[in-house]
């Protein structure tokens, strides 16, 4: 990798007052075009069917690439090297993308439940042990009203399904458990084919498996959905032959000889 701070320093001795104002304009010139092209964007947008939370994810992300751009261009006329521009660009943005893994996987969150529509604003749910009203749907949040009036923000992600956690004895194959689930989910009524239903294997506890089955249905069917998918998944592992598993203590008594 060359040297970054010698190569802007000596870029930086070359700016002259010429290249500077000339910079400025470029920049003033490439926030008016971003402007204008995010007003036209969004008035497009309006003319759709697209859903509102959809068309600001959108206008967002055109605006962040029109940002680049602009950054880019600027630095073209300042003179600055691309190739040290772009090498310093990777090397800040390997923590940042790091750190953008939740967000990202937020982001993705909110586009399915506003495209799927799992739940809409005024809905009530109940995820990850908090139940509430939905107020409002973000980039990256979605904001809960609790029925003691307290405001909850949740991850987009976590929000994107609803989900049964069950656990199975490590004696039961995985495969048979997850077909076991997958049985559930045929008899349960008023699930949405798309997104389709899933079963994963995501942890493995002290004395069992947990399975987590994802799934999702329209709000007016959502809980009586997730109410007949407990009790079909009860009945599913006894017909296959699962044993569902429940936190107990074990307790050995030895015999005292001496």
């Amino acid at each position: 990798m060359p040297d970054l701070t010698s190569t802007f320093t000596n870029a930086l001795g070359k700016f002259s007052i010429s290249v500077i104002l000339s910079a400025a304009a470029t920049l003033v010139i490439c926030l008016v075009v971003v402007h204008l092209l995010g007003k036209l964007l969004r008035r497009l947008l309006a003319r759709t069917k697209l859903d509102e939370g959809i068309q600001k994810y959108l206008l967002t992300g055109v605006k962040l690439i029109l940002y680049i751009v602009t950054v880019l261009i600027v630095a073209e006329s300042l003179n600055i090297p691309m190739t040290s521009l772009v090498a310093l660009l990777s090397v800040g943005s390997l923590g940042v993308t790091l750190a953008a893994e939740d967000i990202l996987g937020n982001v993705a969150g909110g586009l399915v439940i506003l495209s799927s529509r799992p739940f809409s604003i005024g809905d009530y749910v109940e995820v990850s042990g908090v139940s509430g009203t939905v107020h409002e749907i973000s980039l990256n949040h979605t904001k809960l009203v609790t029925p003691d009036g307290h405001l909850v923000m949740l991850p987009n992600k976590e929000l994107a399904s609803s989900q049964q956690k069950v656990t199975a004895s490590y004696d039961a194959p995985t495969e048979t458990v997850k077909a076991a689930c997958r049985r559930a989910l045929e008899l349960t009524d008023n699930l949405l084919d798309d997104p389709p239903p899933a079963v994963y294997l995501t942890a493995y506890q002290e004395s069992s498996i947990q399975y987590t089955v994802y799934c999702w249905a329209t709000p007016e069917n959502w809980w009586g959905a997730y109410l007949a998918l407990g009790e079909h998944l009860r009945d599913a592992f006894q017909e296959f032959g699962v044993e569902m598993t429940y936190d107990h203590l074990n307790v050995h008594i030895v015999e005292n000889r001496s």
